[in-house]
This record gives C-alpha cells, structure tokens and sequence, in this order.
C-alpha cells in the first residue's frame, strides 16, 4: 500500500516529444499537474474566456530536456501568431496528456 511519501515523492507528469515539421525540430510537451489544469480552467471563467485557449495551453506544457517550462504565460500571445495547424496539434498533445477529453474541452467552450 501507499503512503503519504511514496505518493508525493513519484514523478509522474510524462513528457513526449512531438515532431514539428513546419518548425523544423521537435517540441517536449508535459501534461498538467492538477493545479496547473485546475488554474487554466478557471481562466477560461463563466464567461467562456476562448481567446487564444489553444496557445495558452500549449505555452502551459512545452517544455525543455529538464520538464522546465519554455514559456511564461505572457508568451501566449506571440505563440498565438504561430500556424493554427501546428499550435492545434500540440494543443491536442497537451491536453489528452492532461486527461482532458474532447467532452471536457466542449464543456469548456461552451458546446
């Protein structure tokens, strides 16, 4: 059985690497913690905040060899003005890593 230390003491965020042709290279993409899920969906608020909701999720997971985030949250703009096809894929990366299911990101848009 579990206790407390082995639970907090797991790491347990995978990390995949995702092909981006059109960005010559390859990206890491690590799903949410809990927090950072709970957090991004309170951003989205009652109001159905969906401005640029792909790219803010994706600067949210990208991140380097050592699972440190290549973004800060002020990036998602900018990544905002990258190819829609591109930002989509790994936005769908991120959040099926983040256990988000297609129903839950409906749910969030308002679908």
């Amino acid at each position: 059985m579990l206790n407390r230390e082995d639970i907090l003491n797991v790491i347990d965020l995978d990390i995949k690497t995702v092909e981006v042709k059109e960005w010559n290279g390859s990206v890491n993409v690590r799903g949410l913690t809990a927090r950072e899920r709970d957090s991004f969906e309170a951003s989205i608020g009652a109001s159905a905040n969906l401005d640029n909701l792909r790219a803010r999720l994706v600067v949210l997971t990208l991140v380097d060899e050592d699972g440190k985030r290549l973004f800060k949250d002020s990036d998602a703009k900018a990544l905002g003005d990258k190819n829609a096809e591109v930002v989509n894929k790994l936005f769908d990366v991120a959040r099926q890593m983040s256990g988000m299911t297609d129903a839950d990101v409906n749910e969030l848009e308002g679908n």
